[in-house]
């Protein structure tokens, strides 16, 4: 895995969790649920080409297809 990707990961969540931590303390509940939801929607599409990557390197391996 590419350290890029664990980089970008990790700024995704440090932003994630100091804009939880400001809507929790304004009282903003359910703003706090669709950013953690975005938050999980956007790291799902920074992982998709590398669990692309993986299945086709199983499906080599096993030589299915």
């Amino acid at each position: 895995m590419e350290i890029e990707l664990l980089f970008k990961i990790a700024a995704v969540g440090i932003i994630v969790a100091i804009l939880n931590l400001i809507l929790k303390k304004t009282d903003h509940d359910e703003q706090v649920v669709m950013l953690n939801v975005a938050g999980l929607v956007i790291v799902l599409m920074m992982l998709i080409p590398s669990i692309q990557t993986l299945f086709e390197t199983i499906r080599d391996v096993f030589g299915l297809w």
